[in-house]
């Protein structure tokens, strides 16, 4: 059933008009009709059902409105911080994060990212971050969406981390940890993924520092964009709903 993302409230009952880019996508690209059957979700847990009563021209029409909510979001709360990487490379990290049920993504500026983003590019490269987890929420059937932070310098995120209690991780080839051998966290849990080139050591030591635990995902070195997904993959594996 086709999913479209709507900015709350939802709607309990009546009739109700799809955003212009969720009506845009339903009439244009998906190429709906009436009577069809649609999901309609909020983003921050809500979901509702509905058939398409009216499409004409740039308007698209939701009636017969029931919600329906499931909670498919994992017990395990994860937070990304991802290091900026090129922007077709932090896109599909941000899609796939979403996908496997992270709930915050921060990117970090760091010394051996390959990509930097201006002061003045940073709230159109947020918006378009958003739309991207937007997309793969209404793909993958998740009713919230991930909050995505601002870029931070590394350095000065770590700080902030120094006092956060709970599991930190950071993903190194030289790690001595694997995730079998770590306690089950009991409460959410960070990732901390290095850019093209890695973390400088300064960078290293400074997360090991504030209490991030190095770890290792097999003895192969991997693409930040794959050690992001991989690592996740395993968190929900070990800890999470991949059962």
């Amino acid at each position: 059933m086709p999913r479209f993302y709507c900015p709350p409230p939802l709607p309990t009952g009546g009739t109700f008009d799809l955003p212009p880019d969720a009506a845009h996508h339903a009439s244009r690209v998906l190429r709906l009709r009436e009577g069809n059957r649609v999901e309609i979700f909020d983003g921050i847990g809500n979901e509702s059902h509905g058939v398409i009563n009216e499409l004409s021209g740039k308007r698209v029409v939701i009636g017969e409105i029931t919600s329906g909510n499931v909670n498919r979001e994992s017990p395990l709360q994860v937070m990304l911080a991802q290091a900026l990487s090129s922007s077709e490379k932090m896109d599909w990290v941000i899609q796939k994060a979403t996908e496997l049920g992270v709930t915050e993504i921060q990117p970090l500026d760091t010394e051996r990212s390959v990509a930097r983003l201006p002061a003045e590019r940073t709230a159109k490269r947020l918006e378009h971050w958003r739309q991207v987890a937007i997309s793969a929420c209404e793909q993958c059937g998740r009713n919230v969406l991930p909050a995505i932070y601002p870029p931070l310098n590394i350095m000065a995120w770590l700080q902030q981390m120094k006092a956060l209690s709970g599991t930190k991780l950071i993903l190194l080839p030289q790690g001595a940890a694997s995730l079998h051998s770590l306690e089950k966290p009991k409460g959410s849990v960070v990732l901390l993924i290095g850019a093209e080139g890695g973390f400088t050591q300064s960078e290293s030591d400074s997360a090991l520092h504030c209490g991030f635990t190095p770890i290792r995902i097999g003895a192969r070195v991997l693409r930040t964009e794959t050690a992001a997904v991989a690592g996740l993959a395993a968190l929900q594996t070990i800890w999470g709903d991949f059962i």
